[in-house]
C-alpha cells in the first residue's frame, strides 16, 4: 500500500476553536479518518485509553495543562506520533524538553505551509515505527515458533526416547516432507502428548 493510499487516524486536543477550524481544513478525510477532537489533557487521556491514534496533535497551552507531558507519555507508550504546537517564547525550553522522546514542536504562530510540513513528517515517522512495529511482531513469532519447536523436541526426547539431534531431525524431516513450517509439526506433536 502506498503513503497516498494510506489513512491515519488523529486526534486533535486543543481549547482553540480558531486552531480547529484550521487544521480541520488540514486533515482531508481521504487521508485521516477518523479525525477527533477533545479541549484538555483528560478528555484526549480517556479517549487514547479507548482508542489508538497514529498522529495527535496537542494544541499547547490548555485548560488543564501545557500538554507537554501528555505529548511524552503519548510517545514513550505506544507508536502514535505526537505533534506539540506551543506559543513561540516557550519553543526553545518545551522544544529541548520533548524532542528526546520523540516529540515533534512546533511554535506558533504558524502557516499552513509550516503545518503541511509538519503533517508530512508526522506521517513518515509513523510509518517508520509501523515498519519497526513489523519487524518487532517477526522477531516475537520466531522467538515463539523456537519455544514450541524446542517444546515438542522435549517431548520428543521423554517420550520417544530421542536424542536431541535426532528429535530435532525428525521435526525438520516431518515439516521438509509435507512442505509446512516446523511449528506446525510441533504444534501436532505438542497436541498428541499433552504436556502437564
Amino acid at each position: 500500500m502506498s503513503l497516498k493510499e494510506r489513512v491515519y487516524s488523529v486526534l486533535v486536543v486543543s481549547a482553540s476553536s480558531g486552531f480547529n477550524d484550521t487544521i480541520a481544513t488540514l486533515l482531508p478525510e481521504n487521508t485521516f479518518e477518523p479525525v477527533r477532537y477533545v479541549a484538555n489533557v483528560s478528555a484526549g487521556k480517556r479517549l487514547l485509553s479507548e482508542h489508538s491514534f497514529d498522529l495527535v496533535i496537542i494544541n499547547s497551552p490548555l485548560p488543564d495543562d501545557t500538554g507537554a507531558r501528555f505529548a511524552i507519555d503519548i510517545c514513550n507508550a505506544s507508536a502514535t506520533v505526537a505533534l506539540l504546537v506551543v506559543r513561540g517564547e516557550l519553543y526553545a525550553e518545551i522544544n529541548d524538553k520533548v524532542r528526546e522522546h520523540g516529540v515533534f514542536t512546533l511554535a506558533k504562530p504558524t502557516s499552513k505551509p509550516f503545518m503541511e510540513n509538519a503533517l508530512a513528517w508526522m506521517i513518515t515517522a509513523r510509518e517508520r515505527l509501523r515498519k519497526s512495529e513489523k519487524k518487532t511482531l517477526t522477531i516475537e513469532e520466531k522467538m515463539q515458533e523456537i519455544r514450541i519447536v524446542n517444546k515438542a523436541k522435549w517431548v520428543l526426547i521423554s517420550k520417544q526416547e530421542m536424542t536431541e539431534e535426532d528429535a530435532h531431525r525428525y521435526i525438520e524431516k516431518k515439516a521438509m516432507d509435507r512442505c509446512v513450517p516446523k511449528r506446525v509439526i510441533a504444534e501436532e506433536i505438542l497436541a498428541a502428548h499433552p504436556v502437564s
